[in-house]
């Protein structure tokens, strides 16, 4: 699935299972609280905090997917092609840290 199918599926979803997007506020609301679920379990599973039982049923892939849904919509209420974005973002990146990274002492 390219990043403009997920954004066309995304929006045929809420359109015929979700009814109406939410605001843009309640989804920013909404992806920092999936954001913080990713965190719970990269937390537990690759840092030194313990699972809860809770916690347990928690999947990272699901997280994550939750994460891009939410992301996926708040760029399909703005009017945002993910995909030029994302594009424009690697070249910005690419122009700014050419050799930013290949000089840090800090990764080699």
């Amino acid at each position: 699935m390219t990043i403009e199918d997920a954004q066309k599926n995304v929006d045929e979803w809420i359109r015929t299972n979700g009814i109406r997007y939410f605001n843009e506020l309640t989804n920013m609301a909404i992806l920092t609280e999936e954001v913080g679920e990713v965190a719970r379990i990269i937390a537990r599973r690759y840092g030194e905090q313990s699972f809860k039982n809770s916690d347990k049923n928690f999947e990272l892939a699901d997280e994550l997917a939750d994460v891009l849904f939410v992301l996926i919509c708040l760029a399909n209420q703005t009017g945002i092609n993910l995909t030029t974005a994302l594009v424009d973002n690697i070249n910005k990146k690419t122009l700014r840290d050419k050799n930013r990274h290949a000089e840090n002492q800090k990764l080699i």
